[in-house]
């Protein structure tokens, strides 16, 4: 049941889309080309090393802060705050989740929201964001109406950091040395299964691996990947420009990217122009990229997920974090509010490679999945890397996944086709 309370913000603002035409050349995409290695020594970086010295959210806070703030959410707020770990970075780091819920969710489930930050080690804007979210949410529970609504009505996930590695390559105690890469020294945002078939320059890396695996165990609806280096909302397809292959949703995400937009104009009416004047572009459009992200979860997850560059520059002064705070607070509420507002179809994408439905069930699965009817062709079943790793011959209507590990595949018949979750 949709909460109109959730909506009274979102009301006020168009909520019309219109093509836009390009008035200026585009800026070049931050993770277009490989950066050159840098430290941020012109930045006043200011850290924080207690959680009281983030009581005024002008510090980055040093990774045992991090930690600290992470775990108080969940002994403040009991009833409505658990930290999940999503796993671990290659130096051993933890790689966070906090998930926000009314506890009544248990026994009727709510959609899903996701938002994760900071894949790219450097662009910390979204860092501090993101525990301040958490924080304004829980906070506001019971006092803001508007709070309350949406944490009553959704599931709500953040992941403030999804590579400590590269934000704390200096050391646990600032991020002036943080760098995009992880430990490895691999862009995460080029690790990701890629759906339209290029292979990863590198291996699968253990923070993806571990994203991966966590999403794999949830049915998120709708979610957002922050990055700084530009402002502008990036929705899909990134492996395509629109002329190409544009996402059957591009008209909504046209719309959804507007209200972001204008509501954070609304407060400073000078961000989101430094790629165009609209403030939003489909990712392809703006230089094309394999292996991200948010392809992965559109099209592997069925999932909404947008890309927000949401700083000019990737690690701001930290005196400038309650000022983007101020521009976005509200635009990001609203957003977590548009789960209640998704396309009435349901699957994210359609693409030529997803042929005709192969109907079966149960899914997701823990062990056997049954076919409606006898397979008429081979059935073969893919991994998220594309390798094939069942081939059963024709006539099979019960298929075995015991033996395979927990994630999304791809069951082919013919030109039928379905993605199965192995629980």
């Amino acid at each position: 049941m949709r909460t109109p309370l959730l909506f009274l913000a979102l009301a006020t603002i168009l909520t019309t889309s219109a093509s836009f035409a390009q008035d200026k050349p585009l800026k070049a995409r931050p993770d277009a080309f490989a950066p050159e290695e840098q430290t941020i020594e012109s930045k006043a970086v200011a850290m924080a090393s207690t959680v009281d010295e983030m009581s005024q959210w002008d510090r980055y806070p040093t990774y045992q802060t991090y930690l600290d703030m992470m775990k108080g959410f969940a002994d403040e707020f009991p009833n409505l705050c658990h930290i999940d770990t999503i796993g671990t970075s290659v130096q051993g780091r933890l790689i966070l989740c906090a998930r926000i819920q009314h506890h009544d969710s248990y026994q009727n489930p709510h959609p899903e929201f996701f938002y994760s930050s900071t894949m790219h080690g450097d662009e910390v804007t979204g860092y501090v964001m993101m525990l301040r979210l958490i924080d304004t949410l829980l906070h506001g529970y019971g006092s803001n109406q508007q709070y309350t609504d949406l944490i009553n009505a959704v599931d709500i996930y953040i992941n403030p950091l999804s590579n400590p590695d590269g934000t704390y390559r200096g050391g646990n105690s600032t991020v002036r040395y943080a760098q995009r890469y992880n430990a490895n020294y691999v862009d995460l945002n080029r690790n990701y299964p890629d759906p339209f078939g290029t292979a990863p320059l590198n291996s699968q890396q253990q923070e993806n691996t571990a994203m991966i695996d966590y999403v794999s165990n949830h049915h998120f609806r709708l979610s957002a990947n922050l990055h700084g280096g530009s402002e502008v909302m990036n929705y899909p397809w990134d492996s395509f420009t629109s002329a190409e292959n544009p996402h059957p949703d591009s008209e909504w995400w046209q719309a959804v990217c507007k209200r972001f937009v204008d509501t954070s104009r609304t407060y400073n009416n000078s961000i989101f122009r430094d790629v165009n004047t609209a403030g939003y572009i489909a990712g392809g459009d703006w230089y094309v990229i394999p292996n991200g992200r948010q392809d992965y979860m559109n099209y592997y997850h069925n999932c909404r997920e947008m890309t927000m560059e949401i700083s000019s520059n990737k690690t701001v002064d930290s005196g400038q974090l309650p000022g983007y705070w101020q521009s976005l607070q509200h635009a990001l509420v609203n957003y977590i509010a548009e789960i209640h507002n998704l396309p009435s179809s349901t699957e994210a994408v359609e693409t030529p490679r997803m042929n005709a439905s192969l109907r079966c069930f149960p899914n997701p699965t823990r062990d056997r999945l049954f076919l409606s009817e006898e397979s008429a062709s081979d059935i073969f079943i893919f991994n998220t890397m594309g390798t094939c790793v069942l081939h059963l011959p024709k006539g099979t209507r019960t298929i075995d996944l015991q033996t395979l590990p927990h994630g999304i595949y791809m069951v082919r018949c013919g030109s039928h086709a379905a993605k199965v979750v192995k629980q």
